[in-house]
């Protein structure tokens, strides 16, 4: 253990892992605000840290089987040519679910959740809550368990690394769970790129790469527009406040 420690190559793979824990966990913390949102007030943080420590021991029970990792990407069939795997399956079926779950989230509040007759209230039960991240959560550390398993050779670099990240992640959940409550606009805008993720895991499950640093990039340009736009709506909204409009015969 003091040789593991003591060699620089550990803290740079380490380093490296949980930068990209971090990143990949981003959809996760995303999608998992956009669900506990729909609960009480009292209910959601508990559910977030629920959500998370669910992610981070999933993610360890997977890597202590590391084989039967392995094993997902033997071929289980062929349709129409193009070889299936395990791990295809669990990335199709997790990219339709995205699809699908993002889709109605547009939906409901492109409606307006007064027009669902309190509806969506009556769903989004803590448990259905609970079941919707676990498996939003198997989907996502299946993608960044292969991932890991690919960069780092040592297991408890790669655990190491996986609950520093959870830990961070916790940390900065909470703000951006409160901030994308907050801003209907950057929901929509989160909701509208988690569709773009559930294709791109479609599109992986059937052996069709797309880079991720194309849609990290794009993603992060758009909340940079949507942040300079919400900047410039709240400083119209303080000068309407200091200098309202006045009205003719006052």
């Amino acid at each position: 253990m003091l040789e593991l420690l003591s060699n620089p190559q550990t803290w740079i793979a380490f380093a490296t892992l949980t930068l990209l824990e971090l990143v990949l966990g981003i959809d996760n913390i995303i999608f998992i605000s956009i669900l506990v949102d729909k609960l009480p007030k009292a209910k959601q943080e508990l559910a977030r840290k629920i959500g998370l420590f669910m992610a981070m021991f999933m993610r360890i029970g997977l890597l202590l089987v590391l084989a039967w990792i392995v094993g997902l990407v033997a071929p289980l069939f062929t349709v129409f040519g193009q070889e299936i795997s395990g791990r295809d399956l669990i990335l199709i079926a997790g990219g339709l679910f995205l699809i699908w779950k993002s889709t109605g989230e547009i939906h409901q509040s492109l409606e307006g959740e007064e027009d669902q007759g309190g509806a969506s209230a009556v769903k989004a039960t803590f448990a259905s809550v609970i079941l919707q991240i676990m498996v939003v959560d198997l989907v996502f550390s299946l993608d960044s368990i292969i991932t890991a398993v690919g960069m780092v050779d040592d297991v408890r670099i790669m655990i190491a690394a996986v609950i520093c990240s959870v830990a961070l992640m916790m940390v900065f959940a909470s703000p951006i769970g409160r901030f994308v409550s907050a801003h209907p606009t950057v929901k929509m805008l989160a909701l509208s790129f988690l569709v773009v993720v559930g294709v791109v895991l479609v599109a992986e499950g059937f052996d069709h790469h797309v880079p991720k640093g194309y849609i990290y990039f794009a993603m992060a340009f758009s909340l940079g527009v949507e942040m300079i736009n919400i900047n410039m709506r709240k400083r119209h909204a303080r000068k309407v406040t200091l200098n309202p409009p006045r009205i003719p015969g006052d």
